[in-house]
């Protein structure tokens, strides 16, 4: 049935009145965005500053689906996906903010998405970076079809940084317009009703608050800042944006262990291993131990600066126990130490926290950061 006002700045004030019944928070949000009529796109689109949509597609929808389509736009602008997108391909990275989006827009039973919607619910938890990097990992596999292309790119924007996000001035703006809009969408429904935010949005709202680290950027700043003995900044890094401390004194015991259970890529591994010598060669004073693991642990071997990385031994389930185990036999309680695992974080994990900090790499598609039962985790996204 189609919408039986024909006029679509009508449409939109009366979506925005239902809002304020079904949801303060996305009602709030609707407060700093702009909606612009336009024949440009067939459906409607954001730039993160204002909502595009065609008059006559916005006539044709039913108002539960009106008020999906503008909750999915906004959730775009305020979930920044685009400036987030940065380096990455446009087409991969549309379909996983839909996912994401709709994902959310699902666990509320007030709103319909209109027909063609992306859901992919197994992933519909994750970050629009983990899902992206899934997407490419998968495409051979995936049927999605995107239906249109929502993200506008910003004038002067997405600046082609790998490493360490430099935002704009523009996107910057962009930033701080957003967290403040969320916030204070935040508390209004906090204060309505005594109204609590769906799980979800709460678990974005604290993604886009906490401050995203490269793995790279935090495997370093882990391994280096463990001694307790420094001597200022290391200065071969900080052009880098590594603020990393120069060791002196003792060695560092470091023991690394390789899920080799089937859910490492070669690629990851590689990658993985490439940072890791980089910085056993800057830093000699780190003696490294390499671990394989499935059920079983297949180790020690020593890593120097140079050495070449054996190949991988195992390919059975997962149990993290038994590299925690050797870990408490192996080290010298004399010296620091800290534990690395690479994994998909998908096993059995020890009953009692390891007495050593541990630092989790989880790959694209891993155990959500929550699951883990003790420990830093870090996604080892692109």
């Amino acid at each position: 049935m189609e919408n039986k006002y024909i006029n679509p700045e009508e449409i939109i004030t009366l979506s925005r009145l239902r809002m304020r019944v079904k949801s303060p928070f996305f009602a709030t949000l609707g407060l700093f965005i702009d909606f612009k009529s336009t024949y440009d796109f067939d459906t409607a689109a954001t730039d993160g500053k204002s909502i595009f949509y065609n008059p006559d597609y916005l006539i044709s929808l039913p108002s539960n689906q009106v008020d999906g389509l503008i909750v999915h736009e906004i959730l775009h602008a305020a979930l920044l996906h685009n400036i987030r997108r940065q380096h990455r391909d446009p087409y991969y990275w549309n379909i996983a903010a839909d996912i994401v989006v709709n994902g959310l827009i699902a666990e509320d039973n007030n709103y319909q998405l209109p027909s063609g919607g992306i859901r992919y619910p197994d992933w519909e938890t994750k970050s629009v970076e983990e899902v992206y990097e899934l997407l490419l990992q998968q495409q051979d596999k995936c049927s999605f079809k995107l239906p249109i292309s929502d993200l506008l790119p910003l004038e002067n924007s997405f600046s082609p940084v790998i490493s360490g996000s430099i935002l704009t001035h523009q996107e910057a703006e962009l930033k701080a317009y957003w967290q403040n809009a969320l916030q204070q969408a935040s508390i209004v429904a906090r204060t309505a009703n005594h109204s609590n935010l769906p799980a979800g949005i709460r678990r974005l709202i604290k993604e886009l608050t906490t401050p995203q680290i490269d793995w790279r950027t935090r495997l370093w700043r882990y391994l280096v800042h463990t001694p307790t003995d420094f001597q200022g900044f290391d200065r071969r890094f900080i052009g880098r944006g590594l603020y990393l401390d120069t060791l002196v004194g003792e060695s560092i015991q470091v023991f690394v262990a390789i899920d080799t259970s089937g859910s490492i890529s070669d690629s990851q591994m590689r990658s993985f291993c490439s940072e890791l010598q980089g910085i056993l060669g800057a830093y000699p004073h780190i003696n490294c131990q390499l671990y394989y693991a499935d059920t079983g642990i297949y180790g020690p071997i020593e890593l120097k600066p140079g050495d070449s990385i054996p190949e991988p031994i195992g390919g059975g389930g997962t149990s993290f126990i038994p590299f925690f185990n050797e870990v408490e036999k192996a080290r010298n309680f004399s010296l620091e130490a800290v534990c690395v695992y690479l994994t998909d974080g998908h096993g059995d994990f020890p009953k009692d926290t390891p007495s050593l900090p541990v630092l989790w790499l989880v790959v694209p598609g891993g155990l959500d950061e929550e699951r883990f039962p003790f420990g830093e985790v870090v996604k080892l996204l692109n």
